[in-house]
């Protein structure tokens, strides 16, 4: 092939590589920054100049501005006039390794307020019976609650209990008191374990539409399967968290 015929084809797919490590330093910078923002790296709210931020990670003014554009389209910050670019979302933590109630596990962040959408005996579907060990079709007591922090609206909660447990919830409060600790309360013993599986998925219109956030927006689905001291399931829970409001973190141990 002449070497005239070589270059054409080289400078192209020269330019694509360097397009292609651009995008990939932009979205290592972006986690790197997004972590500072996580644990509030920036006390003021406000990123330091690009110049700075580029000096920092050691990459160029077009990686950084790739990189906030992408925090931005997570809707993290924003660019203000005269300002600069500042933190205009807040994530609160929630640990996955221990079991609390959302008031519980948020306490130092604000008040959790309960909106109790649906509550009142269902008959259970095949799957939550097979998951609480009952017969089907066997009655449970179903809550639906919209969970907000500091009045923003944070998760929808789905809940499915026994109801020879779940009866005595009906004459509780449940719009200021988490169901944890009313189970503990009514059935005498403590709760012990719990399994979980976390995705995502997009939100639905009515889910979309109680938590305030985009129709077909990414949420993050927690199912959990919560048991009573002997063993017994007590609790099934189907919950969707506003993905830009909470970021889920834990602590694992290795096994030998």
């Amino acid at each position: 092939m002449p070497a005239e015929r070589i270059r054409e084809h080289t400078v192209p797919v020269a330019a694509a590589r360097r397009r292609r490590l651009r995008a990939d330093q932009a979205r290592q910078l972006a986690d790197l920054l997004r972590h500072q923002i996580l644990a509030r790296g920036f006390p003021s709210g406000v990123l330091p100049l690009e110049d700075a931020i580029g000096t920092d990670y050691r990459v160029s003014r077009n990686t950084v501005r790739q990189a906030l554009d992408l925090l931005r389209a997570e809707q993290l910050i924003d660019r203000l006039p005269g300002v600069g670019t500042v933190v205009v979302c807040e994530k609160y933590p929630h640990g996955l390794d221990r079991l609390q109630g959302l008031a519980e596990t948020l306490h130092e962040h604000g008040q959790v307020s309960n909106e109790v959408r649906t509550v009142g005996p269902v008959a259970a579907p095949a799957p939550v019976a097979g998951r609480l060990h009952i017969p089907e079709h066997t009655d449970v007591l179903y809550i639906e609650r919209l969970r907000r922090l500091n009045g923003l609206p944070l998760s929808l909660d789905l809940t499915y209990i026994p109801m020879d447990i779940g009866a005595g919830l009906l004459g509780c409060d449940l719009e200021n008191t988490d169901v944890f600790r009313l189970l503990e309360s009514l059935t005498g013993q403590p709760l012990g374990t719990a399994e979980i599986t976390l995705e995502a998925v997009n939100a639905d219109a009515h889910s979309a539409a109680v938590l305030q956030a985009p129709r077909g927006a990414a949420v993050l689905m927690l199912e959990r399967l919560t048991r009573l001291s002997d063993g017994r399931p007590v609790d099934l829970e189907f919950i969707r968290f506003r993905g830009d409001r909470i970021t889920m973190s834990g602590l694992l141990h290795r096994s030998r």
